[in-house]
């Protein structure tokens, strides 16, 4: 890996680090929390911008897998920034198509913009809230094959991913 990819991998592990280590503020009850929140997933999605006006999606034989990963992680949570998101979508597409990104992943960013669009997802990913104890998904388009196509992707069936939300 050249130096300036070597550089480009770890800012976006580091972004993703980050991320992940405040991801709780997102969910606060502190309106500080939150608008820290968007102001860090802001920077990230306007940086993930710039990466993709330099360098296409940055896949992983351009950055490594977890780098690749992080990039990901920055899309799905550009969730006020539609465009950065729509856009890493297309190029997720076709990096899939080349056979140079996660199926699975791009099956999370094509879900979480369908939503955000205001759209019914594939995949059953996006979860709304939670109902008497149990998680409530966005509405799908075909439940009846949910599973069916979650499959072709490498995601779990949607009974053992939504356990993982459950409310004891």
């Amino acid at each position: 890996m050249a130096q300036d990819t070597a550089a480009l991998a770890a800012e976006l592990k580091d972004m993703a680090a980050a991320d992940q280590r405040t991801s709780v503020r997102a969910h606060s009850d502190d309106p500080v929390e939150q608008l820290n929140w968007r102001r860090l997933t802001a920077r990230h999605g306007d940086r993930l911008g710039e990466i993709m006006d330099e360098h296409g999606w940055p896949t992983a034989d351009l950055v490594g897998e977890e780098a690749a990963h992080a990039a990901w992680l920055i899309a799905q949570h550009a969730d006020r920034q539609l465009d950065i998101q729509r856009r890493a979508l297309r190029l997720m597409e076709q990096a899939v198509s080349e056979g140079t990104a996660s199926p699975r992943d791009l099956a999370f960013l094509r879900d979480r913009t369908l939503v955000n669009d205001g759209h019914k997802q594939i995949y059953g990913t996006q979860i709304a809230g939670v109902q008497d104890g149990a998680p409530v998904p966005w509405p799908c388009e075909e439940p009846q094959r949910m599973d069916e196509l979650r499959a072709e992707v490498g995601i779990e069936p949607f009974d053992e991913y939504v356990a993982q939300f459950a409310v004891a």
